[in-house]
């Protein structure tokens, strides 16, 4: 079996998609069609099911998948070997991150990483928090930046980074927006916007609903992304619970009100998680070095 055989298969599999996976490979659809019909040839079975509307594994494709995950895993151990003998990290570093930390923190950090390592090529990937997870067990990212605590894993490490404060986003015209601070009571039957569930920062505000009792605020809308929330609230839609990095911005450009919540729920974690087999290739540990010194450098100057 041939090794892009079996990453362009993976990916698909992930996405169930063959226009998305070719988009992410950066191949033709023709492209990884046949590479699908050669390992299927190869195998002699039928690795997905292509009679429904929607693209799903086969039980072939779906054992294929932990095998295809395990040597795909293998092949990075052998670079290590050779990386080893280089002194220097090379090869490719994959980093993964939800939306706010991709676009207010991640940038710096690799930016800062490719001055020190220039031999390693880094790729930089979007994410929700449990696919986060799901990609650094599967390998295929190398260490993940989410808010919130990882789950308990034996395949995976994690570390708390740093804390950031949330905040009480609010349409700048609202009774909340000439507050010093919100406390519980504040948001009793106030009318809020919500992230899916599933969702980090929806769990947080389920956890401060559940904490608040009859002084909790009401879900009336849920919005698809962190920067959404932020553009519904600005739009009058209702209120939004949000990291304060996330709305930094918007609130210093005058477009939402941002207000500090106090009390026990009143911070959200910054962890990064990495798979610990991965600590044997020199670009991670020394990413993770990197991304250390670099939010230790954000809270001197805080």
């Amino acid at each position: 079996m041939e090794l892009r055989h079996l990453r362009t298969f993976r990916t698909v599999a992930r996405t169930l998609n063959f226009t998305r996976a070719a988009a992410e490979l950066n191949y033709a659809q023709s492209s990884v069609t046949e590479q699908i019909q050669a390992l299927e040839n190869e195998l002699a079975a039928k690795l997905f099911d292509r009679t429904s509307r929607k693209l799903s594994l086969t039980p072939a494709g779906e054992r294929l998948v932990e095998y295809a995950d395990q040597m795909l895993l293998l092949v990075q151990e052998a670079r290590t070997a050779v990386e080893e003998e280089a002194q220097e990290p090379g090869g490719q570093l994959t980093v993964g991150g939800l939306e706010t930390l991709c676009a207010h923190r991640l940038p710096a950090i690799l930016a800062r990483y490719r001055r020190l390592y220039p031999r390693v090529q880094v790729t930089l990937r979007e994410g929700g928090r449990g696919q986060l997870y799901e990609w650094v067990r599967r390998g295929e990212i190398d260490v993940a930046l989410t808010f919130g605590q990882a789950p308990r894993d034996k395949l995976l490490a994690s570390e708390p980074l740093t804390t950031d404060r949330l905040m009480v986003v609010a349409p700048i015209d609202h009774r909340l927006a000439s507050y010093a601070r919100v406390v519980g009571q504040d948001l009793r039957g106030e009318s809020f916007l919500a992230t899916p569930q599933g969702c980090g920062f929806r769990e947080m505000l389920d956890t401060l609903i559940d904490t608040l009792g009859p002084d909790a605020p009401v879900i009336d809308a849920q919005v698809a992304s962190m920067a959404a929330l932020c553009q519904c609230a600005s739009a009058g839609m209702g209120c939004a619970l949000l990291p304060e990095i996330a709305v930094t911005g918007p609130a210093a450009r005058g477009e939402v009100a941002a207000v500090p919540l106090t009390g026990s729920a009143s911070q959200t974690q910054i962890t990064m998680t990495w798979l610990r087999r991965a600590e044997l290739r020199p670009s991670v540990p020394a990413f993770l070095a990197t991304a250390r010194e670099a939010f230790q450098e954000l809270e001197r100057a805080a």
